[in-house]
C-alpha cells in the first residue's frame, strides 16, 4: 500500500473549488506559501483532539463560533476582540451550566472559503461566477472581480497569522480573566428583557465570590486568568490546505497547518473525492458536517476513511438538518454509529438548516429556530442515551442585525440596519450570549437527569 500524501487528492474528483485561469501564478503562490511557517502546530492540535475526547465521553463540552466567512475589508483587531469577548462569556455561562470545562474553538483565521449552492447567480439579467469567498474571489458583482486570483492566498494567511498573533496575546496576556469575563456578562443581565438570565448570574457571582474567599492559591488564581483557545476552518480550498501542510518532526505524521481543527462540509463529503481524501491524512482533528442527505453507508465509510484507529476525538460529527427535522435523522445516524462501535463527537450546528429569506430580500436565521434545533439536538440525544457533546454557531461580537428575534427583538425590518455578512447571516452579540445561557439551562437540566438516574 502506498503511503498517503498530500497532494493525493489532485487524483480524485473536486467540487465546489475554483479553476484558476492563470496556472503559472497559482503554481508560484503554492511555491511561496509552502515555504511559510505553519500557522499552527502539532501540539496544539493533539490537545485538542484530547479536549474534544473529553467532550465525546460527556467530560467536557464544545463551544465552536465565529464568522461565516471572514472577510479582507472588515479585518480588525477590534473585531477580533469582540467575538474573542463574546465566546468567553458564552463558555463561562456554559461551563456554568455544565459542570465541565468548555473547549473554546473560534471559526476564525482560516475561514475565508465557502461552498456554494451554484456556480453562477445572476443580477439583473447579467450572469457571472458566485463569489466563494476573499481567499478565491471578490464581492463586487463585476466580470474582473469573480475571476479567481491565487494572490488571494498571500493575503488570507497574513491576516490569519495576525488573527492568531491577538488570539494567543488575548488566550495567555490577562484580557480572559475570568473576573473580567464575568462582569462583561453582568452588564447584560441587567437589562429588564434578560431577567429571567440574572439569577444564574447571580449565582456564577457567588461562585467567583467563594473562590476568592477560600483563598485559592497564586498558583490556581494564575490558571483563572488564561484560556486555551483553538481556531478551525472549512477545508474547502486544497491547494491552499495543502501548501500548508507539514510533516511533524515529533510523530512524522502530516498536519493540517492551516488551523488546529479543519471539518469536510455537506457539499463535499463524497467518500471517494478530493476533500475526504486530503483530510483522512493529516493528524489534526476532524469535522465532517451532516445534513438531511447523509446515508447511513456514506457514513460507515466516511467514518471507517477518516478515523480508522476509532480515536475519540479525532472525528466530530456536526449536525444541520433543520428545526423540526432533528428527530427524522439525527436517530439513524446514531444509530448507525452505535452499530458500528464508532467513537465520535456529537456536535449541533444549529444555522445552516434554518436559513430562509425575508420579504425585504435578506437571507436570515431566526433566533427560534436556532434555539429549537439545539434544543431537539439535546432531546434526541437524550432518547438515544447518547452524548450530546456541544454547539457550532455562525456568530460575531458585532452589533449586526443579520438575524431575527432575541431579546432585543430583531425585525425584518431591522435588517437593513447593520447587515454586514458577505455570506449567511450571523448571530449578534446578545443573540450569541442569551443563546448560551438557554444551551446552559439544557445542560442544567441533562446533569441534573443524570444525578437523579444514578441515585
Amino acid at each position: 500500500m502506498t503511503a498517503w500524501q498530500k497532494s493525493d487528492w489532485r487524483n480524485k474528483p473536486r467540487v465546489q473549488m475554483p479553476d484558476y485561469p492563470d496556472q503559472p501564478a497559482l503554481n508560484a503562490v503554492e511555491g511561496k506559501l509552502s515555504k511559510y511557517p505553519p500557522l499552527v502546530f502539532a501540539g496544539e492540535a493533539r490537545r485538542l483532539k484530547d479536549a474534544l475526547g473529553q467532550a465525546g465521553r460527556g467530560e467536557a463540552f464544545i463551544l465552536q463560533g465565529g464568522d461565516c466567512a471572514e472577510a479582507f475589508d472588515q479585518f480588525s483587531a477590534d473585531s477580533i476582540r469582540d467575538t474573542f469577548k463574546v465566546m468567553l462569556q458564552m463558555a463561562m455561562v456554559l461551563t456554568f451550566g455544565a459542570k465541565v470545562p468548555v473547549v473554546k474553538i473560534g471559526r476564525m483565521a482560516g475561514q475565508f472559503a465557502k461552498p456554494r449552492s451554484a456556480p453562477t447567480e445572476t443580477v439583473e439579467g447579467v450572469e457571472l461566477p458566485s463569489y466563494r469567498g476573499d481567499i478565491i474571489n471578490e464581492l463586487d458583482f463585476t466580470a474582473e472581480s469573480r475571476i479567481p486570483n491565487p494572490d488571494k492566498m498571500l493575503q488570507a494567511y497574513t491576516q490569519a497569522a495576525a488573527t492568531l498573533n491577538l488570539l494567543r496575546a488575548f488566550s495567555t496576556g490577562g484580557y480572559a480573566d475570568v473576573n473580567e469575563v464575568h462582569r462583561w456578562t453582568l452588564g447584560f443581565t441587567e437589562a429588564d428583557e434578560a431577567e429571567r438570565f440574572r439569577d444564574m448570574a447571580n449565582r456564577i457571582s457567588d461562585t467567583l465570590d467563594f473562590i476568592r474567599a477560600a483563598g485559592v492559591s497564586a498558583e490556581r488564581q494564575h490558571a483563572l486568568r488564561q484560556v486555551d483557545f483553538y481556531t478551525s476552518h472549512e477545508a474547502l480550498l486544497l491547494e491552499y490546505e495543502e501548501a500548508l501542510c507539514r510533516i511533524d518532526s515529533t510523530t512524522g505524521q502530516y498536519l493540517a497547518g492551516s488551523g488546529h481543527m479543519i471539518w469536510i462540509g455537506d457539499r463535499t463529503r463524497q467518500p471517494d473525492g478530493a476533500h475526504v481524501e486530503f483530510c483522512k491524512g493529516v493528524q489534526n482533528p476532524i469535522g465532517l458536517k451532516c445534513g438531511p442527505t447523509m446515508t447511513s453507508e456514506d457514513l460507515k465509510v466516511l467514518m471507517s476513511t477518516l478515523n480508522p484507529d476509532n480515536e475519540m476525538g479525532r472525528l466530530t460529527l456536526i449536525a444541520r438538518f433543520g428545526a423540526g427535522k432533528v428527530a427524522d435523522h439525527l436517530p439513524r445516524l446514531i444509530q448507525t454509529v452505535r452499530a458500528e462501535g464508532a467513537n465520535v463527537v456529537w456536535v449541533c450546528d444549529p444555522m445552516h438548516g434554518n436559513t430562509v429569506k425575508s420579504e425585504s430580500g435578506y437571507k436570515t436565521r431566526p433566533f427560534d429556530a436556532v434555539l429549537r434545533e439545539v434544543q431537539e439536538f439535546f432531546n434526541v440525544h437524550k432518547a438515544e442515551g447518547t452524548i450530546p457533546g456541544g454547539v457550532h454557531f455562525e456568530m460575531t461580537g458585532l452589533d449586526v442585525t443579520e438575524c431575527v428575534g432575541g431579546l432585543k427583538e430583531v425585525s425584518h425590518e431591522d435588517l437593513k440596519d447593520r447587515y454586514h455578512t458577505a455570506c449567511d447571516p450571523r448571530l449578534n452579540a446578545s443573540q450569541s450570549l442569551e443563546l448560551a445561557f438557554l444551551v446552559a439551562e439544557e445542560l442544567t437540566a441533562l446533569r441534573q437527569g443524570r444525578l437523579a438516574e444514578a441515585g
